[in-house]
């Protein structure tokens, strides 16, 4: 069985409060993107399970990946057989585009399908929470408002259908830890969920990343490719989670199209939304 692991972005990141437990309470909105991974599982050739990756290289070991992750934890729940995995990594490490969260919910999706162990939705995204904050949206994979730390999910009536996205990864990696670290949190004085409802065009300025501040002033370059993609007529340009990928969106693939290869030392896609 293959499937197609997708990318998300966040529209919009607002750093709430400091939780006690030493997590940060948020609010987002993902939203899933055409840039996907390949996912295929087949029944174990041999007694173990074993995991194979190509593509962009993975710096992790195998029972760390989060795949392997999420098929122990398929194993330990339920009935769930040594199986062999290939997976091609597309979508770029450390970038705030969810990836290694994508690839681990579509394998417990794929599973579930596989094995007929007919696990509901929510159950599956429960389960998903253990393995990484994003995860259970990866099991929905529509566009949802998430507030807590990004695991508490509410599908919100939102479509970007018809918009081009410009995406860029550049080569500069930013520490989660890191970037969380240096923020401030504070609650938001307008409602995300009603700010993406109105125009794209009106979001600059509105519809804000509270890690941008301190990321960028670490980072100057991102700040810099941000100030270019705007500069090219992007409806509206922000960096996605944590970093380091920034996007812009366009509605006129020409206009994204001719940041092709703009940004020495990074990976750049034009994705239909």
């Amino acid at each position: 069985m293959i499937t197609f692991p997708n990318a998300k972005i966040n529209l919009g990141l607002n750093i709430v409060e400091r939780r006690a437990d030493g997590y940060h309470s948020l609010e987002t909105v993902f939203y899933p993107i055409g840039l996907t991974d390949i996912l295929e599982i087949v029944p174990a050739q041999g007694p173990d399970s074993t995991l194979t990756t190509y593509g962009n290289p993975v710096d992790c070991p195998v029972e760390k990946n989060l795949v392997m992750k999420a098929l122990r934890l398929m194993q330990q729940h339920y009935n769930v057989p040594e199986v062999d995995i290939h997976l091609y990594k597309h979508i770029p490490d450390g970038a705030g585009l969810g990836g290694g969260s994508s690839d681990a919910s579509s394998t417990m999706l794929m599973l579930n399908e596989m094995f007929n162990i007919g696990v509901p939705k929510d159950e599956l995204a429960r389960l998903a929470a253990t393995l990484g904050a994003d995860c259970p949206f990866f099991i929905y994979n529509q566009p949802m408002m998430a507030t807590g730390i990004g695991n508490i999910l509410k599908p919100i009536n939102l479509s970007l259908k018809g918009l081009f996205l410009y995406l860029v990864k550049p080569d500069v990696s930013v520490p989660t830890k890191v970037a969380y670290s240096r923020v401030t949190p504070a609650h938001s004085t307008s409602p995300l969920d009603r700010d993406v409802k109105a125009d794209v065009s009106k979001w600059s300025g509105v519809v804000k990343n509270d890690f941008e501040p301190s990321v960028f002033a670490a980072y100057p370059q991102l700040a810099s490719i941000k100030a270019d993609i705007e500069a090219a007529g992007a409806l509206y340009a922000s960096m996605s989670g944590s970093g380091s990928s920034i996007f812009g969106i366009f509605n006129d693939v020409n206009m994204a199209e001719k940041l092709k290869g703009k940004f020495p030392s990074s990976t750049d896609f034009v994705i239909l939304l």
